[in-house]
C-alpha cells in the first residue's frame, strides 16, 4: 500500500488560500497564457493594416480588454489555484473564450463585435464561478472575494448590456466594464481584511507575460525578413531592431521588472499597501508599448527606403518610451515613490522619444536611434545598479 505521501491528490479539493506556500507558475498556466499569444499576434496585425489615429486607438484598447482578462484570471489563481479537476475545468473553458476573442480581434469593433463580447463575457463568467466557489471555502478571505465577486458581476452586466446598443454606446459600456473591475484589486486592498498576494508567483507570472508580448517583437523581426526576402537593406534595419528587442529584455528582466520584484519581496512581511496594485496596473503601459513597439518595427523593416507611415515611423520610438514609462510605474509603484525611478530610467524617456523626430531620415537610422538610446539606458542602468542606486533581485 503506497504511503500517503505517495498517494496522488483528490481529484475535487476546495479552494484554499495559497499565499503562504512555496510554489511557481503551473504547466495549465503555461498552457493558458498560450491563448493570449495568439490575441496579441491578431490585434498587431489589425494594427499593421490600419495604421491611422482610429487603427492605434482601437488596439490600445482591445489590448487592454485582453490584457486585464489575462490579469484577473491571474490573480484568482495567485491566491486559490489548487488545480484540481474543476479549476482545471474552469481554466480551460476561460482558454477557449480567449481563443474566441483571438478569433473575433481582427473585426471586433465591426462585424465580429458579438463574438468578441460573447468571447470575453464567457472569461468573466468562468471567475465570477471560481471565485464563488472560493467565497465558500475560503472563510478567512471572504470579505476580499465578496469583492471581486462584485466587480466581476458588474463588469460583466455592463458588457452583457452592451449587445443591446449600437456603437459608440457599446464600446462606451465596454470600458465602464473595464473600468468597474479595475477598482476591484485596489478597493481589495483597502477593504479586504489584508488577504496578501504570493510575491514571489505574482512577479514571475507578469514576467512570463512580458516574454510572451517581447515573442512578438521576435516574430515581426522574422516576418519583416522573410516577407522581403532576405534583401540587404531591410535584413539590416531587422538587424538593428533585434538589438533594441534584446535591450528591452534586458531592461525589464535585469534591472526595472528586478527592482520592482525586490520592492515586492521586501514588503512581504510588512503591510503590502498599494505595493502590488501599482505593480499589476504599471504592466500595462509596459506591455502596451512593448507591442506597439514590435508592429513599428516590422513597419521599418518592410519599408527600407523610407515610404513607411508617419505612424508607422513612430511605433517603435512610441512604444519604447510608453515600455520605459511602464517600467518607472513598476518601479516607482512598488517602492511607493517617484523618487526611486529617477534618474533611471525616466530621464532615459525624452532621447527615446527623440529617435522618431528626424522623420526624413532613412527607417534604418529611426531603428538605429532607437537601439543606442536603449542601449545607453541598460548600460545606464548597470550602473546604477552596481552603484547602489538601483537595488534589484539580480547581481
Amino acid at each position: 500500500m503506497p504511503d500517503a505521501e505517495e498517494r496522488p491528490a483528490p481529484l475535487i479539493r476546495p479552494p484554499r488560500l495559497l499565499t503562504d506556500v512555496d510554489r511557481t507558475a503551473t504547466r495549465l498556466e503555461l498552457f493558458f497564457d498560450l491563448a493570449y499569444v495568439l490575441v496579441i499576434a491578431e490585434l498587431a496585425a489589425r494594427l499593421a493594416k490600419d495604421l491611422t489615429a482610429e487603427g492605434v486607438a482601437v488596439f490600445a484598447g482591445l489590448f487592454t480588454v485582453a490584457w486585464w482578462s489575462w490579469v484577473t484570471t491571474t490573480l484568482y489563481a495567485n491566491r486559490f489555484d489548487t488545480n484540481d479537476v474543476l479549476y482545471r475545468l474552469g481554466k480551460l473553458a476561460a482558454a477557449a473564450a480567449v481563443l474566441g476573442m483571438a478569433a473575433s480581434a481582427p473585426e471586433a469593433t465591426r462585424g465580429t463585435a458579438v463574438a468578441f463580447t460573447l468571447s470575453y463575457l464567457a472569461t468573466r463568467v468562468v471567475l465570477f464561478l471560481l471565485y464563488a466557489r472560493a467565497y465558500r471555502h475560503v472563510e478567512e478571505a471572504r470579505a476580499t472575494i465578496g469583492i471581486y465577486l462584485a466587480g466581476t458581476g458588474a463588469g460583466a452586466a455592463c458588457w452583457l448590456a452592451s449587445l443591446a446598443l449600437p456603437a459608440p454606446w457599446k464600446f462606451a459600456l465596454w470600458g465602464c466594464g473595464i473600468l468597474v473591475e479595475a477598482l476591484g484589486p485596489p478597493a481589495a486592498t483597502r477593504f479586504g481584511g489584508n488577504v496578501p498576494l504570493h510575491l514571489e508567483h505574482l512577479p514571475e507570472r507578469f514576467g512570463l507575460f512580458v516574454i510572451l508580448v517581447l515573442g512578438e517583437s521576435v516574430a515581426s523581426v522574422v516576418l519583416g525578413v522573410h516577407d522581403t526576402h532576405w534583401a540587404t537593406a531591410p535584413t539590416l534595419v531587422a538587424a538593428v531592431c533585434f538589438v533594441a528587442v534584446a535591450a528591452l529584455w534586458w531592461n525589464y528582466f535585469d534591472l526595472g521588472g528586478a527592482a520592482g520584484k525586490r520592492h515586492l519581496v521586501r514588503n512581504d512581511e510588512d503591510d503590502q499597501g498599494d505595493a502590488t496594485d501599482g505593480y499589476v496596473y504599471a504592466h500595462l503601459p509596459l506591455t502596451l508599448g512593448l507591442a506597439a513597439g514590435a508592429v513599428g518595427a516590422e513597419q521599418l523593416i518592410l519599408h527600407p527606403d523610407g515610404d513607411v507611415s508617419t505612424l508607422g515611423r513612430w511605433m517603435l520610438p512610441a512604444g519604447a518610451a510608453l515600455f520605459l514609462l511602464g517600467t518607472a510605474a513598476v518601479i516607482a509603484g512598488t517602492a511607493r515613490s517617484w523618487r526611486a525611478a529617477w534618474p533611471w530610467p525616466l530621464a532615459a524617456v525624452p532621447f527615446v522619444v527623440a529617435a522618431g523626430a528626424p522623420t526624413a531620415w532613412p527607417p534604418a537610422a529611426t531603428a538605429g536611434l532607437v537601439a543606442a538610446a536603449l542601449l545607453a539606458v541598460v548600460l545606464a542602468g548597470i550602473r546604477a545598479q552596481h552603484r547602489g542606486a538601483l537595488r534589484t533581485t539580480e547581481t
